[in-house]
């Protein structure tokens, strides 16, 4: 072919590369005869790439296609599995930190092994062998570089001396194997052979691109390669410049000086190509704003079609590109999503919804967000972790799990999952094991009977692995996870192959994973419970199931990775480039645990920057295409954010260049993208707005109560609408779904501890010595018996045992004034006229040696103050007053001598409170009217009456609708249940 030109070509930024590169090559060959197309070869750099192209070759008509192969299968592909060369490190890997456990902190082994085998697969691209890392002096790092660097030396030397088994050691090989080949003339292609798309990232690319571009039919094509930028900033794109979206084509254009067009005319808009390149300078040479700003002319039409968004929230930023992709779809319109941010995309797809759009993404839906993806790591978090009430709730909640028997006995599951819910937040324990299970399986529903021994076997079998946190063989780990997995989604008789959980695409992918794992587990170390479950998570987010459902054709979702060759241009029309933060795009650069900037330098390894500059050529790519709208968020989940250095270096050029109407043109792309957030804002307002809810106050039918109880009577002081909504209404709050030792455990623990020291008083006094030790023998024994967190138990016991010596020495006061008459003992005391009765359960109450009674009361915490009891807490007063009417039969009626709080927290003190004479009746007597007020319907039960404080939180504010109303609104009495 001698017309045929070789060398260096390129398409600039923005330009549709699959269709442009189709149109040159079919151009090239229009003089040929059509047979001719099938001696082309073509190497693309990914199989995105790859189908672009070839759908590009055939909506151009009829013709024979050229071969298609992709640059990283040179080699042929990996001789051993990377999973395999993982494990094989990862036992390296465990082997060093029993050594020297502060090899490497804060990461496992499989995260470890997975960067580890990331850096060997980087040397091996780069051509570098185990020598590579002699260079690193590291006598001038930090001493844990140094023994990081003394490891990477053995595992370099095992890892890298092999023939080559990895695609990218064999990749390298081939390439320099041809490269050497051609420039003896040897081997020489019978046909063109041309790099389509690829931008040199990796030096063994690199060389291939080059050894390509001297070939006599050969030829590289560039995507977005930006022809604006100067030659003295081509010249000083080193090593230092990685983060410029330009820097992989510095040595091309080096060699072989600027690319020539591939195709005329492709750029969508250059005068905003040139805006992107004077905007993504180099920071060393920023200065050329000041200069060559003024010569981009007038500045609107190079902004005329970019819309800029700027969202106050995540939420929000979602709301206005679903719009944007509906309003396209609408005018017939292709739009494409450019996002790096995977929660942004499902957020816009959620969004979508509500239209019946699909989109089509190109990234699927990783396997561990899948039904069976998930339910695999619940399973496998059972493993060193013990079994609470939320993680057993999670997986009889899941749609997979008993799935073996059928949809119709899936209900009978639910409903059984429901009641046994129910039983354990209000009884626990709060680790359920076999024998709880069998425990409500006896006292419960016949019916549930043979499901909660299903379940029983079941946590037979996880407890002993929840408790197992020692290393242990893979195949052992992973054989247990299969079976436990299956029996669960087979349900209690069920079929496994029957059940969801290896169903459809999702499920097969999920079986094939743990056979992969399964096939190479002697290969890797043995592991602990965490270690297992970030392998097991690594290897299904590898992993990816693409939608088995019908994709609106013309709507897609495409990473910023595919901007370079197929996510813009004519097919992608609209294009959105989102999540515009720092962090999210560009992503925050990981940590290396294995080797630091100077020592990668030293090594002949590319800095961490470069993923940064690849991102920003991406950018530059994709914000070149005709319509472009650029959104980002101001604040994320946890505090503003920072734009995208690329966006800001945009938004400062444009402010810096009044003469050319730059702040005008930005702030009429922030008014294009004011239009879409407003739009948003007016979707979400509702149709129909509703008045506020009064505050309420209802009166139910007398008599409203028949009980109450002496600690309620604080509430029903502060918040009336509590005590109705409880003692009316019936309504309780559902315990806690996971069971933790909270405030209200330790008090409950607290006073059962004293009540069992109580009951076990001698006849003979004892010493504060011997009394301290058996209060702290009983503490032991209830912590053991009744708190399961051992964590708690020694911080309770510490804080007991902190304290005992002053309550022992004021317990001793206590005994030598009287007896411990009633300890947690019933009482009750009825209001002459009224069906009504108030209730207590005293602490505890000494009768003194002159007959009178002292009321005490346990305290956990802070004991309420003389003024806090005088208006509020009456719990004391009205036990007082209830042992006057002698409401409790152990003493009878008696007077009482005073009240005092004994502190079981902070230094154990016994705080006595004013008693004035007198003060019980005054305290009953205001009591009685309260109550007949409530209960002949005077008083409505108003919610929040006099709470202690603005932010404290009722069980039931969200039934009182407070928020629609405040404390400041005038409640509104209203009647129930009668014709009143």
């Amino acid at each position: 072919m001698p017309d045929w030109q070789n060398g260096v070509f390129a398409l600039p930024c923005g330009a549709d590369f699959p269709g442009a590169f189709a149109e040159g090559l079919i151009r090239r060959m229009r003089h040929h005869p059509p047979q001719e197309m099938a001696r082309v070869t073509v190497y693309a750099n990914s199989g995105q790439s790859l189908m672009a192209l070839r759908q590009a070759l055939i909506q151009r008509g009829p013709l024979l296609l050229p071969r298609l192969r992709l640059i990283a299968d040179l080699g042929g592909g990996a001789a051993t599995t990377p999973l395999a060369r993982r494990l094989e490190l990862g036992r390296l890997i465990d082997a060093a930190l029993r050594a020297q456990p502060d090899l490497a902190q804060g990461q496992s082994v499989p995260e470890l092994a997975a960067s580890l085998a990331g850096l060997m697969a980087e040397m091996q691209l780069e051509g570098l062998d185990a020598q590579a890392l002699d260079r690193i002096d590291a006598s001038e790092h930090a001493q844990h570089w140094g023994r990081a660097l003394a490891f990477l030396k053995i595992a370099a030397g095992y890892y890298l001396s092999d023939p080559p088994q990895d695609r990218e050691a064999r990749q390298r090989a081939a390439a320099e194997a041809l490269a050497a080949a051609w420039a003896r003339g040897e081997m020489l292609p019978q046909g063109p052979v041309v790099v389509a798309g690829s931008t040199g990232s990796h030096g063994a690319t690199r060389d291939f691109m080059r050894a390509v571009a001297r070939l006599p039919m050969g030829a590289v094509v560039l995507p977005g390669f930006d022809a604006d930028l100067p030659q003295g900033v081509w010249d000083g794109l080193d090593q230092r410049s990685e983060d410029h979206p330009q820097a992989r084509y510095a040595p091309l254009v080096a060699e072989f000086g600027a690319p020539a067009e591939w195709l005329a005319d492709t750029a969508p808009d250059p005068a905003r190509n040139r805006l992107i390149s004077l905007a993504l300078r180099p920071a060393p040479v920023t200065d050329q704003w000041i200069e060559e700003g003024p010569r981009l002319g007038p500045l609107a039409p190079a902004t005329e079609r970019l819309t800029l968004i700027e969202a106050e929230q995540p939420g929000e930023e979602a709301e206005a590109v679903a719009l944007i992709i509906r309003e396209a779809v609408e005018r017939g319109q292709p739009v494409t999503l450019i996002a790096a941010d995977r929660m942004l995309t499902r957020r816009v797809q959620s969004a979508l919804d509500r239209w019946g759009i699909i989109p089509d993404d190109s990234a699927g839906q990783p396997l561990p967000l899948t039904a069976p993806g998930l339910f695999l790591r619940h399973v496998a978090d059972l493993f060193g972790a013990e079994m609470m009430l939320d993680a057993l709730l999670v997986l009889l909640k899941h749609p997979v799990t008993a799935t073996g028997l059928g949809s119709d006995y899936r209900r009978e599951h639910n409903r059984h999952t429901r009641d046994l819910e129910l039983h354990l937040r209000r009884n626990g324990p709060a680790f359920p094991d076999g024998a709880a299970l069998r425990e409500w399986a006896d006292r419960g529903d016949a019916s549930s009977k043979p499901w909660a021994l299903w379940l029983a076997g079941l946590l037979d079998r996880i407890v002993p692995l929840a408790q197992d946190r020692a290393p242990r063989p893979l195949a052992d780990r992973l054989r247990d996870l299969r079976a436990l997995a299956e029996d669960l989604a087979a349900g209690p008789g069920g079929d496994a192959g029957a059940s969801e959980l290896w169903a459809k695409a999702s499920g097969g992918l999920a079986r094939s994973v743990l056979d992969h794992l399964a096939a190479h587990a002697h290969l890797g170390h043995d592991l602990r419970p965490g270690e297992f479950c970030d392998l097991l998570y690594d290897e299904l987010q590898g992993q990816a199931v693409r939608q088995d459902v019908a994709a609106h054709p013309l709507v897609r979702f495409r990473g910023p990775r595919e901007a370079r060759t197929e996510a813009v241009g004519k097919a992608a029309g609209l294009v959105i480039l989102s999540g515009l933060n720092e962090g999210g795009w560009p992503q925050a650069l990981p940590p290396d645990p294995w080797l630091s900037r100077p020592m990668r330098l030293a090594a002949g390894l590319t800095l961490p920057e470069r993923r940064v500059g690849l991102a920003a050529h991406d950018f530059q790519q994709a914000v070149g295409a005709g319509a472009v709208v650029l959104t980002r968020a101001r604040r994320d989940a946890e505090a503003e954010t920072i734009p995208s250095r690329w966006l800001n270096r945009l938004v400062n050029l444009l402010g810096g260049l009044p003469d050319q109407q730059g702040p005008q043109a930005l702030a009429e792309m922030r008014r294009r993208g004011r239009y879409w957030l407003d739009l948003a804002e007016l979707q979400a307002r509702p149709r129909i707005r509703l008045a506020p809810a009064p505050r309420p106050s209802p009166i139910p039918p007398p008599p409203a109560l028949r009980e109450l109880s002496v600690t309620e009577v604080r509430t029903l002081i502060r918040d009336p609408y509590a005590v109705y909504a409880r003692r009316v209404l019936g309504l309780r709050a559902l315990d806690p779904l996971r069971p933790e030792p909270d405030a209200a455990e330790r008090g409950n623990m607290l006073h059962h501890i004293m009540d069992r020291f109580l009951r076990g008083l001698p006849d003979l006094p004892e010493t504060p010595q011997a009394m301290k030790a058996r209060l702290l023998a009983i503490t032991d024994e209830v912590l053991e018996a009744e708190v399961p967190w051992p964590s708690a138990r020694l911080f309770w016991r510490a804080r007991i045992a902190g304290i005992a010596d002053r309550l022992m020495a004021d317990e001793a006061e206590r005994l030598a004034r009287g007896t411990p008459t009633v300890v947690e003992e019933y009482g009750e005391q009825g209001i002459p006229g009224l069906d009504f009765r108030l209730i207590a359960r005293p602490d505890r109450l000494d009768r003194l040696h002159d007959g009178q009674v002292h009321v005490y009361d346990y305290k956990s915490g802070k004991p309420p103050t003389d003024k806090q009891i005088a208006h509020f807490d009456k719990q004391l007063p009205l036990e007082a007053a209830m042992v006057r009417h002698g409401a409790f039969r152990t003493l009878g009626p008696a007077e009482v001598e005073g009240i005092s709080y004994i502190q079981l927290g902070g230094e154990g003190r016994t705080e006595p409170r004013e008693f004035s004479a007198g003060f019980a009746e005054e305290t009953w007597a205001g009591f009685v009217t309260l109550i007949r007020r409530y209960l002949g319907g005077e008083r409505g039960f108003t919610a929040r009456l006099a709470m202690e404080r603005s932010d404290h939180a009722s069980d039931y504010d969200h039934l009182s609708r407070h928020g629609e109303w405040d404390t400041t609104e005038t409640p509104q009495p209203q009647r129930f249940g009668d014709d009143g």
